[in-house]
């Protein structure tokens, strides 16, 4: 199946926008397994825990940290992803 994305993708953007992508994937699957690592389904809920001393502060609050860091990273690849494909789509 032809995806016309491709169609007007240049070469030397491949190489970017993989990296990115796969940047995007793996933060995204490493926060999720952080989180259900401590059984919360996002990085609120667990600081809330952690406030409500449902569970022990150590090590919940580094995984607080790591999933909103691993969070704002996916987020920002995804941003650079968008930001690529809008430039690439101007020419």
């Amino acid at each position: 199946m032809n995806n016309p994305i491709y169609d007007v993708l240049p070469p030397e953007a491949g190489p970017e926008l993989e990296q990115l992508a796969r940047l995007a994937y793996e933060t995204r699957e490493h926060r999720r397994t952080v989180l259900e690592a401590v059984g919360a389904p996002d990085e609120q809920t667990l600081l809330e825990r952690i406030v409500r001393r449902d569970i022990d502060e150590h090590p919940a609050y580094e995984h607080y940290l790591a999933a909103r860091i691993l969070g704002d990273t996916h987020r920002t690849a995804r941003e650079m992803i968008a930001a690529s494909l809008k430039e690439i789509n101007r020419r």
